[in-house]
């Protein structure tokens, strides 16, 4: 089978996809080379963040993962490699946490500061998963991202329906 960058890229170039959540092996079987295809997934801000995920098909050469992590190595990145599973590795730890965190809002367990405080001061974390929602964008957009991995039965949470900022923020006022 022959795709459309089979016929303009070079037979040696890599085929790379920034998704943290499709599969992966679903680009390399639209292309002639699926040994040649990796998810090198970038963490948002990439300028900041120094993980890049270099995910590997059941089809990717050993070749085009460790040319994937010697490009990530001279970006300035500390690459983890990872099978093609849905989330990845931190997404698919992430969600749920982020999931749970909404769910004790909601639910009036505690306030949205003190679960933030509970998980800087008692883990470890440079910031709470309410902080770090407000940061990397709102409920609504991980609710989204949450029902793409339940879709695809990696992760069985997704955050509850109405978990969105407003539902939050009618419960226990705006963020700060």
């Amino acid at each position: 089978r022959v795709g459309v960058l089979d016929r303009i890229v070079k037979p040696a170039a890599i085929l790379t996809t920034n998704t943290s959540t499709l599969p992966v092996v679903e680009r390399a079987v639209e292309t002639a080379r699926p040994e040649r295809v990796v998810g090198v997934h970038f963490f948002n801000p990439a300028a900041a963040m120094s993980l890049v995920e270099i995910v590997r098909t059941l089809l990717s050469s050993d070749e085009t993962v460790a040319e994937a992590v010697a490009f990530a190595e001279a970006c300035g990145k500390g690459p983890v490699v990872v099978e093609d599973r849905a989330g990845f590795i931190v997404n698919a730890l992430l969600f749920p946490y982020l999931n749970n965190a909404v769910r004790m809002l909601e639910n009036r367990t505690a306030s949205r500061d003190d679960i933030d405080a509970a998980m800087k001061g008692g883990c470890g974390f440079p910031m709470g998963p309410l902080a770090l929602l407000d940061l990397v964008g709102s409920e609504r957009a991980a609710r989204r991202d949450g029902q793409q991995l339940d879709r695809q039965n990696a992760v069985p949470d997704r955050l509850p329906a109405g978990a969105d900022r407003s539902a939050a923020e009618a419960a226990h006022g705006p963020s700060s």
